[in-house]
C-alpha cells in the first residue's frame, strides 16, 4: 500500500460516490449528480465552469482535498486530504427575486448547522454571515494550541469549524448560484490552519464519519432550499429568518463591522432585516450591513 493511497490513514477513509448518489439522490429531488474527486484546485471553480457549460441545478462536486480552496474576501482554505468536507453545489433559484439571493449563505449555514449538530452532537452556532463556529468561554487546550494570532479576536470566545462561500455566475440558462462549504471534521491539533480554528474531532464529536455528515448536510440543504424557493425566497414564510436568528452567535453581541475602503463601525448586533442584512445599533443610530467583515468584541 503506497503512502498516497486513500486508505493510508484509516481514520480518514475516502468518500464513496456510488453510495452517496444512491443514498441522497431520488426521483424528483434536488440532487441530480454527486461527483467525488480525489483532488481539485477549487470545487467552486469547478462548479462555476459546469454551470457555464449548461449543468442543471443539483450538481454536487466533492473533493477529498483542494489545492486552492477559497473563502470570503480572497482568503484561502486548506486542510489535509480527507480531513473534512469540501464541496460545492449548483443552484438555480429562478423563482426567487435577485434581492433575496443574499439569504443563500444564511440558508446554507442553517442547513449545515442543523445537520452537523444532529450527527456529531457538537453545538454549532453561526457567525454572520457565513461561518460555522463553536462558542464557549473556556476554549479547549487542543483547539487553541499553536500560539496567539490577532485573527483569533474576530471570533471572540469562539472557534471556527467551517465556512461558506456563495458566488453568482451568469450563464446562458440564466444566473446561477455556486455554493461552497468547507467543514473541518478530523483535523488534529497540529493540522489546524489558525489558532481560532477547530474540528469536530477536537470538539469531542460523538460521530465524525464524513459519509453520514455529508448525507445529512445535503438532505438539510434540500429541505431548506425547497421551502425557501416555494415561498419566493421569503425568509419569514419559509421559517429561515427565525431559524437563523435563533442560532446566530453574532446577534446580541457587541461587534465591529469592517468595511472595504471605509471606517469600521462599532455597535450592538440587534437582528436581521428582510434581506438578511445585519442590523447594528450604533451611537449614531441603527445601520444595516449587507457585506463586511464582522468582528465579535469581547
Amino acid at each position: 500500500m503506497t503512502s498516497d493511497s486513500p486508505y493510508s490513514d484509516l481514520d480518514r477513509p475516502p468518500l464513496r460516490e456510488p453510495a452517496l448518489n444512491k443514498a441522497v439522490g431520488r426521483p424528483g429531488g434536488l440532487w441530480r449528480r454527486i461527483e467525488v474527486v480525489a483532488e481539485t484546485a477549487s470545487t467552486n471553480g469547478d462548479v462555476a465552469d459546469a454551470a457555464r457549460a449548461g449543468a442543471q441545478e443539483g450538481y454536487v462536486r466533492v473533493a477529498e482535498v483542494q489545492s486552492a480552496g477559497r473563502g470570503r474576501l480572497g482568503r484561502t482554505w486548506s486542510a489535509p486530504p480527507r480531513s473534512g468536507l469540501f464541496l460545492s453545489v449548483l443552484l438555480r433559484p429562478s423563482d426567487v427575486p435577485a434581492a433575496r439571493w443574499g439569504w443563500l449563505p444564511l440558508l446554507v449555514g442553517t442547513a449545515a448547522r442543523t445537520a452537523v449538530d444532529a450527527v456529531s452532537g457538537v453545538p454549532v452556532k453561526l457567525k454572520w454571515p457565513n461561518d460555522l463556529i463553536v462558542v464557549d468561554d473556556t476554549p479547549s487546550a487542543e483547539a487553541t494550541a499553536g500560539g496567539s494570532d490577532p485573527a483569533a479576536d474576530a471570533y471572540g470566545a469562539a472557534r471556527k469549524l467551517g465556512g461558506i462561500l456563495v458566488e453568482r455566475v451568469d450563464t446562458a440558462q440564466g444566473p446561477a448560484a455556486v455554493v461552497g462549504l468547507g467543514l473541518n471534521v478530523s483535523l488534529r491539533r497540529e493540522e489546524l490552519p489558525a489558532p481560532h480554528a477547530t474540528s469536530l474531532v477536537l470538539e469531542g464529536a460523538k460521530a465524525a464519519d464524513r459519509d453520514p455528515l455529508l448525507r445529512a448536510v445535503l438532505r438539510e440543504l434540500e429541505r431548506w432550499y425547497t421551502d425557501w424557493s416555494v415561498t419566493g425566497g421569503d425568509p419569514m414564510a419559509s421559517g429561515l429568518l427565525s431559524a437563523y436568528a435563533a442560532s446566530c452567535a453574532t446577534i446580541g453581541r457587541r461587534v465591529r463591522v469592517e468595511l472595504p475602503g471605509g471606517e469600521p463601525v462599532v455597535g450592538e448586533a440587534v437582528g436581521l432585516d428582510g434581506d438578511g442584512r445585519l442590523l447594528v445599533r450604533t451611537a449614531a443610530g441603527e445601520r444595516a450591513f449587507g457585506a463586511g467583515d464582522v468582528v465579535h468584541l469581547r
